[in-house]
């Protein structure tokens, strides 16, 4: 088995109480309206396969510190190649304001197996998720 890892930041204007009840305690319902933007105005491909699953697992959820972990453990791009994926993310205050998300995400393969396109496209979504969640908070300042 091997550990394919990495950490990013974000930076948003939202403030980290707001940015966590709407990516964490309301990304369900939340996400999908703010994603709608990037897909009407097409910088968001689209997945053209539907068969695709996951099986999400919730590690830690602290509302207090603003905490969140969960692992992927099972998922129709595991097959014989990863054991789990594990992401956690903290919400802490900018100086401007603002939110700093900082992300870490864990790939834990089986064998040998190597993911290097697959950490670019997993940061890469969650920065667009981020950020379409900041602009459509920003537009909607009562959700």
């Amino acid at each position: 088995m091997s550990i394919f890892s990495y950490e990013f930041e974000v930076i948003t204007v939202i403030p980290p109480a707001k940015m966590f009840k709407a990516c964490i305690l309301d990304g369900e319902n939340l996400i999908p309206k703010a994603m709608m933007s990037l897909v009407a105005s097409r910088r968001l491909p689209l997945n053209k396969e539907a068969s695709h699953y996951m099986v999400e697992k919730v590690e830690a959820l602290d509302k207090d510190k603003l905490v969140y972990s969960y692992s992927v453990i099972e998922g129709s791009v595991f097959i014989n190649k990863m054991e789990k994926i594990a992401y956690e993310t903290k919400l802490e205050p900018s100086s401007a304001g603002g939110s700093i998300s900082k992300i870490s995400c864990k790939y834990y393969t089986i064998g040998d197996f190597e993911i290097t396109e697959g950490l670019k496209a997993g940061k890469e979504k969650a920065l667009q998720i981020l950020k379409a969640v900041d602009a459509y908070v920003l537009a909607n300042p009562r959700h």
